[in-house]
């Protein structure tokens, strides 16, 4: 077959020689590329407030580009999207679809799906059968209504629309599992093993489809051809699971030093198993998702290519792919009211086949009916994955124009619907019980232990809190229980696949968690598992996947949940030692905003850690308790938070190696002046934190107050802490010269509600960080100057029996 050699040209001479870049094939590129993205972007922030997945705007962005929409002005065909760039833009677009296969192989762990066990097997089985039935009926309507129907290819669009109709697209359904925030659910770990099944059932049934429709043209068409194709891909994917596999094994298990260069190697193995395919005459997509399957989805090696390709892929390949989808996609094609009846009754068809047979399959596996039919509305879910099949139709000739613009639309109703209907049947109790209902433990079964949960972002952050853990494991108090919560960010990434299937919400060892698919990385892993063995701490692993926005809502029902008396934050900004260099590291305003909005709603005492060097390892202490003294100072300056900083100070006295030093600042200045420079007595004194009215008669309750506990503290623990009490006529001198002398390895404050006399010396300082409180925000502000690691303590009065357990008092 001869190949059509063209004028088109690469790249233009430029504008100054009179070249138009449009007329060039990689200038117009870019524009496309560019007018792509932008409109997808858009249209995804449009859609973000109905929590729908990216995909949904992309696709519709296809469709605007297209001859539905903008496309039907002809000068914009013929600038921007011209006939002749069209197998260019394609192209693009098919080579980001194949490595998203790849990437969706790579992230589908076989064996897991092996153990999903037969309840999973059951409700994916039932999900397909039942709409492939339907979609095959509906075939024999579509030689009536639809004009221009091949009948020579009824077989071909028989297995297409069956295909179609009863796939479910396990990447847009792990996002939106992760928008409802029903990933960790046993609706969503279902939903999830069901679609796995899923996949692959539909990556078969579609390469036995290309197949059918590969049968040969003209005079060469024969049904052996078929039969050759199918054997071939039997054969490929035979070599592949069993020799290639082997091979990939044995790379991943090679040093990371080794990694650049098998890297390099596996992407261009991936085009080359593309290739294979479509030499023996199955669509190159299906190489490359057979080739994904054969790497480890667990190792290192894994995430490092998904690191290399995902964001390139899924933020710039993707969208190309929707807007060539959407230059072939013409609404207008669908005329007459029998065509739109065709469309309303695929549409009811596709959902009510695959709706009522999870359903009925969830019922006879003991499922509640409420989580039964979500779990139907969720494996209703199309997108990507149903597109990529009517391209492939619409390649292979088997689909018109008309049709494939109905099934495009019905896949755009099914998807859009998956949210707001989940949203209407399924809510799962997420919301923080009342305080009441915290009553029914017993006091005893609370002072039996101290809960401590732990948000933990990365392995940065371990090191400085396993430190401040090890501070509260004291010898002489109640038995320390440690939560551990590492905090996944909910990205577009496709990666986000691999999360959903590794992390599990609690109740598994550190080591069993890593083994079976927690996202705690191996150095998080080991340090918490050495932590463990030698401190004897009890603990338990969990995790949050959620955007940055919602996040706190976990935390804080996590905390209520496991009833902890600590939550353990660490501050968005930490001091890194690299060699001798000291690097600032700041994750940005939306962990920042996470503190926040847990400061305010959590339901127990919450303290943030400032790392600045806490993170000197304590395992020397942990073995030999002279090894290593750490110095704390715990800053009484008055008020329920400092009250609480030093209940803190008790457990932390308890342990053989940290010496605590208690310093109480009070003002010399007496309550008349006070009066005198500040508001009338008949006037509120307002502060961020609370509002307090100054006048003799409050100030003396507070002074009574703060004294009567400081001194029965300090009765109680006279030989065990030191005691420092200074008067001073400069508070904030007095704060910044703790925090820049070096005395004292952690300082510990509190993070507000002063007494008045307090709040009246640091009104005009305003603190650059309102969660660290004005004198934390003061030590920060320091900048290098700072010589320790900062804790903020803020205590929530709303629930009594979270208390942290007082400590018996000292011999």
């Amino acid at each position: 077959m001869a190949f059509n050699v063209t004028s088109v040209k690469t790249s233009s001479g430029g504008a100054w020689q009179g070249d138009n870049p449009l007329q060039f094939a990689f200038p117009l590129l870019i524009i496309q590329t560019t007018i792509v993205v932008l409109i997808s972007r858009v249209l995804e922030f449009l859609f973000k407030p109905l929590r729908q997945p990216k995909v949904v705007a992309e696709i519709l962005g296809g469709i605007l580009l297209g001859p539905s929409a903008l496309g039907r002005n002809k000068y914009f065909m013929q600038w921007i999207f011209p006939a002749w760039s069209t197998p260019i833009l394609e192209s693009v677009g098919s080579l980001g679809i194949l490595f998203f296969l790849f990437l969706v192989g790579l992230e589908l762990d076989l064996s897991s799906i092996r153990r999903s066990g037969k309840r999973a097997f059951g409700i994916a089985a039932a999900g397909m059968s039942l709409p492939f039935l339907l979609g095959a009926g509906l075939t024999f309507l579509t030689r009536k209504v639809v004009n221009g129907d091949n009948h020579q290819k009824h077989g071909q669009l028989l297995v297409f629309m069956g295909v179609s109709l009863s796939i479910t697209a396990f990447p847009v359904l792990a996002r939106i599992l992760a928008e409802l925030r029903l990933l960790t659910t046993d609706v969503g770990r279902t939903a999830m093993a069901a679609a796995a099944f899923n996949d692959v059932s539909a990556c078969i049934l579609l390469a036995l489809a290309v197949a059918l429709a590969g049968g040969g043209t003209g005079a060469h068409r024969s049904p052996l051809i078929s039969l050759w194709v199918l054997l071939s891909g039997v054969a490929f994917v035979a070599f592949m699971l069993v020799f290639v596999r082997r091979i990939m094994h044995w790379v991943a298990r090679q040093g990371s030093n080794r990694y650049e260069a098998y890297i390099w190697l596996t992407l261009a193995a991936v085009m080359v198993s593309g290739f294979m395919t479509d030499l023996i005459g199955i669509h190159a997509i299906f190489g490359a998702f057979v080739f994904g399957l054969t790497i480890p989805s667990d190792g290192e090696f894994a995430r490092s290519l998904v690191q290399r390709i995902e964001d390139f892929v899924s933020g710039l390949l993707l969208p190309v792919y929707f807007a060539s989808s959407g230059l072939k996609t013409d609404i207008t094609k669908i005329r007459g009211l029998e065509a739109w009846g065709l469309l309303v009754l695929t549409i009811f068809t596709a959902c009510a086949g695959k709706i009522l047979a999870t359903f009925f399959a969830a019922v006879l596996c003991m499922i509640p009916v409420r989580q039964s039919l979500a779990l139907g509305v969720l494996m209703n879910t199309k997108g990507l994955v149903e597109l990529i099949v009517l391209n492939i139709g619409k390649e292979k000739k088997v689909l018109d124009d008309e049709m494939f613009a109905i099934l495009v639309l019905m896949a755009l109703f099914t998807t859009f619907m998956t949210t707001p209907i989940v949203m209407v049947i399924y809510r799962p109790a997420r919301e923080l019980s009342p305080p009441a209902r915290l009553e029914t433990s017993s006091t005893s079964q609370l002072e039996e232990e101290l809960r401590i949960l732990m948000c933990i972002r990365g392995p940065g952050d371990s090191p400085s809190l396993i430190n401040l853990v090890e501070l509260c494991r004291s010898t002489k108090q109640p038995v320390l229980k440690l939560y551990v919560m590492q905090l996944l960010e909910l990205t577009d990434r496709s990666s986000l696949i691999r999360m959903v299937q590794r992390v599990r919400r609690n109740g598994l060892s550190c080591v069993r968690c890593s083994r079976q698919g927690g996202e705690l990385s191996n150095q998080i892993v080991a340090a918490f598992k050495v932590y463990s063995q030698l401190s004897k701490v009890t603990i338990r692993p969990t995790a949050s996947i959620s955007s940055l926005s919602t996040m706190h809502e976990d935390i804080c029902h996590v905390a209520e949940k496991k009833r902890a008396a600590m939550l353990l934050l660490p501050f968005h900004k930490a001091w890194r030692r690299e060699g001798n260099e000291e690097i600032l590291m700041n994750l940005g305003t939306g962990w920042r905003g996470v503190n926040q909005m847990v400061l305010t709603n959590a339901p127990c005492s919450v303290a943030l850690l400032v790392d600045g060097g806490f993170g000197v390892a304590l395992e020397h202490s942990l073995i030999d308790d002279d090894a290593l003294i750490k110095k704390v100072c715990i800053l009484f300056l008055g008020g329920p938070d400092s009250q609480k900083a030093l209940e803190l100070g008790c457990r932390m006295a308890g342990h053989p190696v940290i010496r605590v030093t208690v310093v109480r600042l009070t003002m010399f200045k007496d309550l008349e002046d006070m009066i005198e420079t500040r508001p009338s007595s008949s006037q509120a004194f307002n502060s961020k934190d609370h509002q307090i009215s100054i006048t003799p008669n409050e100030y003396s309750r507070e002074q009574e107050l703060d004294d009567s506990i400081f001194m029965d503290f300090r009765r109680e623990w006279t030989g065990e802490i030191e005691f420092v009490e200074k008067e001073t006529h400069n508070l904030i001198n007095e704060v910044k010269a703790i925090g820049q002398g070096g005395e004292f390895e952690l300082v510990i404050v509190g993070q507000g509600r002063f007494p008045p006399a307090v709040l009246a010396e640091l009104e005009d300082s305003r603190p650059e960080f309102d969660e660290l409180g004005h004198v934390g925000d003061l030590i920060y502000s320091l900048g290098e100057a700072v010589k320790c690691s900062l804790l903020v303590i803020k205590q929530n009065d709303s629930v009594k029996d979270n208390k942290m357990p007082k400590p018996e008092m000292a011999n």
